[in-house]
């Protein structure tokens, strides 16, 4: 909001809600549809804002608009220039819900109270896989416990659990954790457990109601793989910094509106995915991800990359800002921007290549996220 004793109050009419904002009368369209943007989910550019029947202009002011305080306008949004459309719970899509009974929780209630077969426990001790995904679980069962040391990977995803208890750090073994698809919140994660797993390598904590990662996170330090898309998440902790080992961070369809500059200290990361927020701009740091090879920022408010994200990251080859406001002309300015091209070109020749030999069915469609625009 623009400062000042004549500030006005606009009243934004979009979706069944009248969202109100206050701001300076010489501030411009633009400015305007800038913080319509966190508000309503959608790009600037695909924001059409109409008052007494006129499409208002990007470059004018509200007071040359005519635009006085406690006007009414609406806003129209195009198709397809959404962001961060909010958490994708297993609630929507998941395949095994089109096969569940009617009388779901009354099986959800039994399953997670029945006994697991000795069998399948004494195989859970022996391979140190715990396979419990789509078991209509509210808790983890008190067989998994039992295993104790034995547990190296826990795959819980795809079921109802409610809270996963601070002893989860009894399975100090386990490395590969999969909490994903459960509606968890903030109030029933047992971060003290989880954080203790100093052998952890991957974490899926995807498709559930999450909206902040603790600080204690960092003490992951073997961590190389962070699945986190589909939450509710606003920001990424600093201690982010402390997993040097991170590989693969995906973070798509949250609520993120800031990256912090410790991220270069994660140079190890060779996937980042960011898709769906409401990123304006990433750190400059960006450029220290040395060893990056994949970079997605699809339907962000993106207006420009850090200055030496091509020159410094080498090993770039796809970029995805499709539904931002990086145009091609801009790119092009970007010192290393030939170098990067050609990469580009050379894996989506690499792809089309092997495509064509393996598969007469092939769709180039398929290659779209490695266009920059």
């Amino acid at each position: 909001m623009e400062e000042g004793a004549t500030n006005i109050t606009l009243h934004v009419k979009f979706s069944g809600r009248t969202l109100p904002l206050t701001l300076s009368p010489d501030a411009t369209i633009k400015h305007l549809k800038t913080l319509l943007q966190p508000l309503t989910n959608v790009l600037p550019r695909g924001q059409k804002l109409i008052f007494k029947g006129k499409v208002l202009v990007d470059a004018e002011t509200l007071r040359s608009s005519q635009l006085s305080d406690g006007s009414k306008m609406m806003l129209v949004a195009s198709h397809g220039l959404h962001q961060g459309d909010g958490p994708i719970t297993k609630d929507v899509y998941t395949p095994s819900n089109l096969k569940r009974p009617a009388d779901t929780n009354q099986i959800a209630h039994d399953m997670s109270k029945a006994p697991i077969e000795k069998s399948r426990v004494e195989r859970w001790r022996v391979t140190g896989v715990v396979a419990l995904s789509e078991f209509h679980l509210k808790v983890i069962p008190e067989e998994v416990w039992a295993c104790g040391p034995s547990v190296r990977v826990l795959d819980i995803s795809n079921n109802s659990i409610q809270q996963v208890p601070a002893k989860l750090g009894s399975l100090r073994s386990m490395n590969k954790l999969f909490l994903n698809a459960n509606n968890l919140l903030d109030e029933s994660m047992g971060w003290d457990g989880i954080t203790s797993l100093k052998s952890l390598t991957v974490l899926s904590l995807s498709q559930n109601r999450l909206s902040l990662l603790p600080a204690a996170i960092g003490a992951l330090t073997s961590l190389q793989q962070l699945y986190v898309e589909n939450n509710k998440l606003k920001s990424l902790p600093v201690e982010i910094r402390l997993l040097s080992r991170l590989q693969i961070l995906k973070a798509s369809n949250n609520r993120i509106d800031s990256v912090p500059s410790c991220i270069g200290n994660c140079s190890s990361l060779i996937e980042v995915d960011f898709s769906s927020n409401l990123l304006v701009e990433l750190p400059e740091t960006f450029g220290k991800l040395r060893i990056l090879k994949t970079l997605h920022l699809r339907n962000n408010g993106m207006k420009s990359l850090p200055s030496t994200l091509f020159k410094m990251c080498s090993q770039l080859s796809t970029l995805d800002l499709h539904g931002t406001e990086i145009t091609m002309d801009l790119l092009r300015q970007f010192e290393g921007w030939e170098d990067f091209d050609e990469r580009r070109r050379s894996k989506h020749q690499k792809q089309l290549d092997f495509s064509v030999g393996c598969s007469a069915g092939f769709d180039e469609g398929a290659d779209a996220n490695d266009n920059p625009q």
